[in-house]
Formats: structure tokens, C-alpha cells, sequence
């Protein structure tokens, strides 16, 4: 019962500080934040660089998991994408994966050496 007190930074007979309860919620907020919104912040600012930086010739994968090479790049957001010679198609910048970018583009360790 004790390490309760403690842990709810309480006294022993129950009865508790608001600076204690104010101060508890803040570190409770602080904690949210830090393993919940800004790392969720940090990868969609990288998601956006990402998209921000591709070029003509890219390889990416789409959320869908079509495989092509980037053949355009349009104003409106969208780009066209070369699924297989001679075959285009049109898709939004948002719908490209950097993950699995990032995996088909990445290097297999059996040819590393």
C-alpha cells in the first residue's frame, strides 16, 4: 500500500496535492510526446522529403505494391510511372511507400564485399 502512496505521490493517509496531480499529468503529457507524436512527426517529415526529392528514373514502390520506374513528374502532384516498357500509368506522389522504396533499392548483403 505504501509503494502505491509513493508511486501516486501520495501521502501514506490518501490524501494528495494538486501540484502533485498537476504535475504527474505533465509528465504524463511529456511521455505521450515523446514516444507518440514526435517520432509519428519525425517520419512524416521524411516521408515528405522523400517524395519532394525524387527524379526522373527513380525506382519506387507504391502503398499498393506496384513496382515501377518514375517517367514523369507533373505539377499537380501526381507522377507517371513506368510499369513495364511502354506501360504508364498515373498515380498521386502520396502513394509511394518509402519502405519498400528503401527495401528494393537497398543493396542484398550477399553482394556486399
Amino acid at each position: 500500500m505504501q509503494l502505491l502512496s509513493i508511486f501516486l505521490m501520495m501521502d501514506p493517509q490518501g490524501k494528495g496535492s494538486a501540484t502533485s496531480t498537476i504535475v504527474m499529468m505533465g509528465l504524463m503529457i511529456l511521455v505521450f510526446w515523446l514516444f507518440m507524436i514526435r517520432p509519428q512527426a519525425k517520419k512524416a517529415k521524411k516521408q515528405k522529403e522523400f517524395i519532394n526529392n525524387l527524379q526522373k528514373g527513380d525506382k519506387i514502390v507504391t502503398i499498393a505494391g506496384i513496382h515501377g520506374k518514375v517517367n514523369k513528374l507533373n505539377d499537380d502532384n501526381t507522377l507517371e510511372l513506368e510499369t513495364s516498357p511502354g506501360s504508364y500509368i498515373k498515380i498521386e506522389r502520396q502513394a509511394i511507400s518509402m519502405e519498400w522504396t528503401a527495401n528494393v533499392n537497398a543493396v542484398p548483403a550477399d553482394t556486399k564485399k
